[in-house]
């Protein structure tokens, strides 16, 4: 551990390190996984010709599977009957109702996984298993090929296998060696590497005959990966110019003379003629050698080099290619794919991470990883130091059993059969002397090591390619009036128009074709659930939801379930009555609001009433709804600021009394078209007494009350406590004024927290109205008071069994207090600027119960914090709000809703109380089957919220939502949404936090995740290898997803995140709407290096690994909470001229959270990007700097999740690989 890291948490304030990222100090990893100049292209693809005919090798063109089908597919075709001639294609089928379109035909449409095939996993040769639509990463499937080689390269050698029954080569090329396997000593029966039987000669991975690794002489020539003939890895002489990755002709890795200077890693010279059969998909190539264009694993065109040096890191340029061409089929179209000969072990593009020698990225060096305990490493860690800008592969984790994961191999391989850590023996344990290592290749002394195998995470399902597909096919108007409509994505702009169903930023589900029966949903392991906002920011070209009056009479309801008219209800008998869709009852209409009936059985003013062709709109109450029969009054704010020795220090007393009147009250909420707000407003200013204040207009002067009896706090004035702020301004501004000069000189330290609390909510019963309480507070309650809390901050115990008992609170104070305040219609919002240790666990309770939220700013320094806490604290004041509100979900016949989640209070189990509710509360709800649903009819849900406006009124806000029904597995998971699903598994796991160990909440969310893949895999995808991974389309980002949520610092254990960090992220996540928990989770990362001065829009995102950067390059990451600007050690001089007005790195002034306004293009777009996504958040975003190789580096890594985690979680690729051990378990 660094000793820089560990300062920044201590007791009081760390020089020289600023607070970042989550309001702490910066913690972070000692190393990253290092970045690879990869870029990611996803272009269109040209569909080539199909070959006809016999190729040059007498081999017939790619047929279709066994199962009928061609090798991927997306999307079950639910018409097509199962069986050998059943899933033929049928040409382009158009997306039933209800279901989303079609991906674009150059996305990947299966990932075929492949950690060696069984026995009973062979393919025709010229084939590849099909599946009923989903990702299907394929490693090596098993083709006939040349004859294997021995192991060791010896005329004569039996054909025995490396791993278990393949024919091995050999790894140092002796005459004379025993026919052994290189993990069993002598030679072992050839058995599968899954325990089937001998199969027949095929390669180390599955697929084709192997080749002696060193091409000594006398080897036959074949692949190593895959039966082509194989080039001399260290270009001996006579070693065929093929490929050392798959069929290609290679470049020498060192350039000997004699070789075609091709690329190692990109387009190489193919030696695969004619007709031969693809190494991966089986396909045979077009006839004649004809020249294909490369397509990427999505059908975009592979990294091209256009000149002797790529991005200036001396990659040599291609010379010739050759390809075949496949046929890929998406969802229900088939297309002609071509795809380049050097596939990929995930089933498109080539994996270069196996075997691939390891070279430096900034120049054709190779590179050794460092060891454990190597030179410019931290003890014990096994990462490079921060910065080490080197390219090797990733090694599988040692043991990832602490964090939920079982110790895991070399990729493909299971942990029996390796050595320790995946290391496979060394020579002398095989009974063979010692051989140097070469170049390329670490190890101590007298050991061999393998190159270590890495699987190319571009082969990988991309967010980004999902996104951007997204928001190809449905930005733009999106009508609601279908039955279980499936929305865009929330990454996409779109504008909804309501027809029926409520606009999806109000309410998303995690499905939208709902299962008749409950098995059929416990069987999915999907939970139906939904995310409500009920009053969700809309986008600028959309209405919000109309108000209807209707006077004395009221909302019309249905007589049994009360629930409200909506456009689902069915009018009858000429339109004196309606038939209630949610419980079937007939109500009678109330004269005032009858209407004859068209000759379609609607009425004839259905348009004309929002509450009989729209799925939001609000309705006026009467005074039935309100409390006593009686209108309620305008509501309150209050503000209650702490006059502690801290917080006069910090700076925070001044700066917000010097900005409150002209910055913060002149945006109290309003009516739309009000000219002024009702809202009255108040203060209190505290320590360990309490000060209120009289601003009553009328006076000259504000006066001070005290109550110094903390014990039993009371109110001892009404009148002029709470005023408008039109008839006090002279007094308000008078009391702001005086305010930090009254109390400049206190050296109060001990101050009281639960009596503020109390004195507020007490004001707002004297009052008879809500409000909202804004407390600002400094440090932890331990004056003698009712809320004393003492310290108990022990780092140590995060990530253990006992981490329940410091994030639950401390004693049940503040939740009962909780309870009061919304009995009393009284909201808390907190702003927490603490230097140590503050309880936040326990303090946010009352807000959480409340309805409130916490804000916190750690070391707070009014010249450094000023602008996001002024910003925060105007968002929060001026945003929608609505008071005293309360919440029912009704549900058609055969569901009901079960639990719910969010800062929230239920006195049953019904409705949802809550003191006040803004447009950045969200509440989860789930769902449950009490009854076997209608396949005809559907399912119907309808959300009411009753509430005080800002103005005093009682209104009722209606959302509806309509889905389908399904009796089959595959309609289902077509019509899922992913967002919404990590958003109610992440807050489900929150909830577990209180009650089970942090093992066990991994464990639970990796097993959710098998079992819903297992699922599909069992129930919609065509019968195939089990060396396969394939993915459901619209969840084929689950695994991914999914260990973000576990490595996310809500849930992770780390013990570089404080205790108080812990509790503030659990509460910011338990209300989370599903556009904050997509960038939490999964952090958008975007170049800025290159941007267009003209340009207004947003750059296209790259994925969050530290692959993606270059030196030379900029990047911004933005996780919704912080955003994080990384300089790269070789960035342009002008750019860091334009933007920070220096010659250099070494000069910006990183403690600066701000970017100077300069006069030139690159200033002003930058400047701009970062407002329009501040915007875009619901809080102001801290902006730090980070320079290559500085301290905080490593902690801007820690939001790179596709990388390993600093703490031992695992990679995207070893946990995709350890779900595919998962779902396979679960099948057999």
């Amino acid at each position: 551990m660094n000793p820089q890291h560990q300062q920044g948490y201590s007791q009081g304030p760390s020089p020289g390190i600023r607070p970042h990222g989550y309001s702490g100090p910066p913690m972070g990893p000692h190393g990253q996984a290092p970045p690879v100049d990869q870029p990611m292209f996803n272009g269109t693809n040209t569909p080539p010709p199909r070959p006809q005919g016999p190729g040059k090798m007498g081999l017939t063109p790619p047929q279709t599977s066994t199962y009928g089908t061609p090798a991927m597919q997306n999307g079950p075709p639910m018409s097509r009957p199962p069986g050998p001639h059943g899933d033929q294609y049928r040409g382009p089928a158009a997306p039933s109702p209800g279901e989303r379109p079609p991906p674009p035909v150059n996305q990947m449409a299966n990932m075929n996984i492949s950690a060696g095939s069984g026995a009973g996993s062979q393919q025709p040769m010229g084939t590849s298993p099909g599946n009923y639509g989903g990702q299907n990463v394929q490693g090596f499937n098993r083709q006939h090929g040349p004859p294997p080689s021995s192991e060791y390269n010896r005329p004569g050698a039996p054909p025995t296998s490396q791993y278990g029954g393949q024919s091995p080569s050999s790894e140092y090329n002796r005459p004379g060696a025993p026919p052994t396997s290189q993990y069993g000593g002598q030679s072992a029966p050839p058995v599968s590497q899954y325990g089937g039987q001998a199969g027949p000669p095929v390669s180390q991975y599955g697929g084709q005959s192997p080749s002696s690794e060193y091409n000594r002489p006398g080897a036959p020539p074949t692949s190593q990966y895959g039966g082509q003939s194989p080039s001399s890895e260290y270009n001996r002489p006579g070693a065929p110019p093929t490929s050392q990755y798959g069929g290609q002709s290679p470049s020498s890795e060192y350039n000997r003379p004699g070789v075609p200077p091709t690329s190692q890693y990109g387009r190489q010279t193919s030696s695969n003629s004619g007709g031969q059969p693809n190494l991966i998909s089986g396909h045979a190539a077009p006839p004649g050698g004809q020249q294909m264009p490369s397509v990427s694993q999505y059908g975009g065109p592979p990294p091209t080099m256009q000149s002797p040096v790529h991005h200036g890191h001396g990659v040599p340029p291609p010379t010739s290619q050759e390809f075949a061409s496949p046929r890929v089929m998406n969802g229900s179209t088939a297309m002609s794919s071509p795809m380049n000969t050097a596939t990929s072990q995930y089933g498109q593009s080539n994996v270069s991470g196996y075997n691939q020698p390891n070279v430096a990225q900034y120049g054709q060096q190779p590179m050794v990883p460092p060891s454990v305990g190597s030179p410019g490493m931290p003890p014990g860690s096994s990462h490079p130091p921060p910065g080490h800008m080197t390219q090797h592969a990733t090694h599988p984790p040692n043991s990832m059993g602490n964090q939920g994961f079982p110790p895991m191999g070399q990729q493909g391989m299971s942990s029996n059969q390796m050595g320790q850590a995946g290391v496979p023996p060394s020579p002398q344990a095989m009974g063979q002397p010692s051989m140097p290592p070469g170049p390329g290749f670490s190890g101590p002394p007298g050991m061999q090591q393998q190159p270590p195998r890495r699987l190319d995470p571009d082969q990988m399902p991309s967010p980004i390619q999902v996104t951007q597909d997204d928001k190809k096919l449905r930005t733009g108007v999106f009508i609601t009036s279908e039955k279980g409509g499936v929305p865009p994505l929330v990454t996409t702009d779109f504008t909804a128009q309501d027809q029926g169903n409520c606009n999806p930023r109000f309410i998303r589900s995690t499905m939208y074709n709902v299962p008749i029966s409950s098995d059929l949903l416990k069987q999915s392991h999907i939970p139906f659930a939904l995310s409500v906002t009920p009053l969700a920011k809309l986008n600028k070209n959309e209405h919000p939801p109309p108000l209807v009056n209707l006077g004395e009479l009221g909302p019309v309801r249905c007589n049994r379930c009360k629930a409200y008219m909506c456009p689902f209800m069915k009018f009858m008998d000429g339109g004196r009555k309606f038939s209630c869709v949610f419980c079937g009852c007939s109500t009678e209409v109330p004269a005032e609001y009858f209407a004859h009936l068209d000759h379609t059985g609607r009425r004839i003013d259905s348009f004309d009433r929002p509450e009989l062709c729209l799925g939001s709109y609000e309705f006026v109450a009467t005074k039935e709804y309100c409390k006593n029969n009686k209108p309620p009054n305008p509501p309150a704010f209050i503000f209650m600021i702490d006059i502690s020795y801290n917080a006069i220090k910090s700076g925070f007393v001044h700066l917000l009394c010097s900005h409150l009147k002209s910055d913060i009250l002149p945006h109290l909420p309003k009516e739309a078209g009000a000219e002024e707000s009702e809202i009255r407003v108040g203060f209190i200013t505290y320590s360990n007494v309490l000060h209120f204040y009289n601003v009553k207009g009328v006076l000259a002067q504000p006066q001070m009350l005290v109550v110094s009896d903390i014990q039993d706090v009371f109110v001892p004035m009404i009148d002029g406590f709470l005023v408008k702020l039109s008839e006090s301004e002279s007094v308000i501004d008078s009391l702001l004024s005086q305010i930090p000069q009254m109390f400049a000189k206190t050296r109060e330290t001990e101050i009281a927290l639960g009596p503020v609390i109390q004195a507020g909510m007490e004001a707002c019963k004297a009052a008879d109205c809500s409000a909202k309480l804004f407390i600002f507070h400094t440090s932890l309650p331990i004056a003698e008071a009712p809320g004393k809390l003492t310290n108990r901050d022990d780092r140590k115990l995060l990530g253990t069994e006992k981490e329940k008992t410091i994030l639950s609170p401390q004693s049940n104070f503040y939740t009962t207090l909780g309870q009061e305040c919304v009995a009393a219609s009284c909201s808390v919002d907190i702003y927490l600027m603490p230097n140590s240790y503050i309880d936040v666990a326990t303090i946010s309770e009352v807000c959480r119960m409340t309805g409130g939220q916490l804000h916190k700013y750690s070391y707070f320094q009014a010249d450094t914090d000023s602008e996001r806490f002024l910003q925060d604290l105007q968002n929060n004041v001026k945003k929608p709000i609505v008071f005293d509100a309360i919440m029912r979900l009704r549900t058609s016949t055969g569901i009901r809703a079960t639990d719910f989640w969010g800062n929230i209070y239920m006195s049953n189990t019904t409705d949802v109380e809550l003191a006040s509710l803004d447009s950045d509360k969200t509440i989860n709800v789930e769902i449950k089957h009490d009854d076997k649903l209608n396949e005809q009819d559907g399912a119907f849900i309808q959300a009411a919220l009753l509430y005080t406006s800002v103005s005093g009124q009682r209104r009722l806000r209606i959302h509806n939502l309509s889905f389908n029904c399904c009796s089959q597995m595959a309609d289902l998971f077509r019509n899922c949404e992913l967002d919404v699903l990590v958003n109610v598994l992440s807050k489900k796991a929150l909830k577990d936090v209180l009650h089970i160990s942090p093992k066990d909440i991994r464990e639970k969310l990796m097993a959710t995740c098998s079992q819903i893949l297992a699922c599909y895999r069992k129930n919609c995808a065509t019968p195939s290898s089990a060396g396969q991974l394939i993915l459901p389309e619209c969840m084929k980002l689950l695994p991914l997803y999914s260990n973000c949520v576990i490595k996310s610092d809500a849930l992770q254990g780390a013990q570089d995140v404080s205790i108080d960090d812990r509790s503030y992220l659990m509460h910011l996540v338990n209300s989370m709407d599903v556009v904050s928990s997509n960038c939490f989770f999964y952090p958008r990362l975007l170049p800025v290096h290159d941007l267009d001065p003209d340009s207004k829009t947003m750059p296209d995102p790259i994925r969050c690994s530290m692959e993606r950067f270059h030196e030379d390059g900029v990047y911004l990451l933005d996780n919704g909470l912080s955003l994080f600007l990384w300089l790269g050690h070789n960035v342009n001089s002008q750019w860091v001229h334009d933007v920070f007005g220096v010659q250099s790195l070494a000069q910006i002034d990183i403690d600066k959270s701000e970017l100077l306004e300069l006069e030139n293009g690159t200033s002003h777009r930058l400047r701009n990007l970062v407002q329009m996504i501040r915007e875009e958040r619901q809080r102001h975003m801290k902006l730090s700097i980070v320079r290559q190789r500085d301290k905080l580096e490593p902690w801007f890594g820690h939001f790179l999740v596709e990388d390993k985690g600093f703490n031992g979680t695992a990679s995207y690729v070893d946990y995709l690989c350890h779900i595919h051990k998962e779902i396979r378990a679960l099948l057999s």
